[in-house]
């Protein structure tokens, strides 16, 4: 839009409703991609009008049909505007994304965050822990933003937590968010590709949303997604590099009653195809969201044979 569209629009558009509407109208006309914590264009208008007014989400409706000044109209259709041009996902816009109902900074060194792991954190990880048994140590693999292992931090917090990743540009964020959130006591950010970081130490749970995206899904990723970092997404021709060794090793890292849960969204058909003989338990979710599989030390020793073969192989 040149300046003397933004003029036009701002003498014909006046209250807060209006620009979400027409937000969201310009971003269906754009056939933009909503993947990144929202599924719909009028939502993702909403959040840039809010963020540009300074104004939280969950405002009552009367906000709706406020009247805004002219540069606020003016801040609002720039935002519109780099979402349209760039197709960078929201979040990175406004360098904010919630996950577990907590607040996380984001940039373009993370993923966004939006696993469903987020619900299985709020439910506490039941049926698998109650109030009698708690995680007392608790392992974030491949960490990212730190979202997870803040989260963890948060719902459980007698727990210590370890926020690992390879990535020191991840790390970098993690910290960050681990300082904003006041858990600088409770969640230690190290580098480790996988468990080489913390070689010895044991968990009660390990919690993983590895990068586990098939090199065919890769090749057809929207736009949105090239904004991400590539090694957050993407592993391999099949997407389980990674995830071979987490089931490889995740054994050794678990104390007896420990369990491991694990990502891996569209590569589910992938894991159920290169081990057939595992019981792997496969959660559902209120909110939406697939590919998560939970698995006990017991079952992670049973098969272990299976488990060091695929890596090696």
């Amino acid at each position: 839009m040149s300046n003397t569209d933004f003029e036009d629009i701002t003498e014909q558009l006046h209250t807060i409703a209006d620009y979400c509407r027409y937000g969201a109208s310009l971003f269906n006309q754009a056939e933009l991609f909503y993947g990144h914590g929202s599924d719909n264009a009028l939502s993702e208008a909403f959040t840039l009008v809010m963020f540009a007014l300074s104004l939280s989400e969950d405002m009552s409706d009367e906000v709706m049909n406020c009247r805004l000044l002219k540069q606020e109209k003016q801040n609002i259709l720039a935002l519109f505007q780099q979402r349209v041009d760039t197709q960078q996902p929201v979040a990175y816009i406004t360098n904010l994304a919630y996950f577990a109902r907590l607040p996380f900074y984001v940039d373009e060194r993370v993923l966004v965050p939006r696993s469903p792991i987020g619900e299985l954190i709020e439910n506490h990880f039941a049926p698998y822990f109650s109030e009698q048994k708690s995680p007392q140590r608790i392992l974030d693999l491949c960490t990212g933003s730190g979202c997870i292992a803040i989260a963890c931090a948060s719902y459980f917090p007698e727990a210590e937590v370890d926020a690992v990743d390879l990535s020191i540009d991840a790390l970098d964020v993690a910290q960050l968010n681990i300082e904003n959130h006041g858990l600088s006591e409770q969640v230690i950010p190290i580098q480790s590709d996988v468990f080489s970081g913390v070689v010895g130490q044991k968990y009660d749970l390990i919690v993983t949303n590895p990068p586990y995206v098939d090199q065919e899904d890769i090749d057809s990723l929207p736009a949105e997604f090239t904004h991400e970092p590539e090694m957050g997404l993407g592993c391999g021709e099949d997407g389980l590099d990674i995830v071979r060794v987490i089931l490889a090793e995740s054994a050794l890292h678990l104390n007896d009653d420990g369990i491991l849960i694990c990502e891996v969204g569209n590569s589910q058909y992938h894991v159920e195809a290169l081990y057939p003989e595992v019981d792997f338990t496969w959660l559902s979710f209120e909110r939406g969201g697939h590919g998560v599989f939970t698995l006990n030390k017991a079952q992670l020793e049973k098969h272990a044979e299976l488990f060091i073969a695929a890596v090696i192989n």
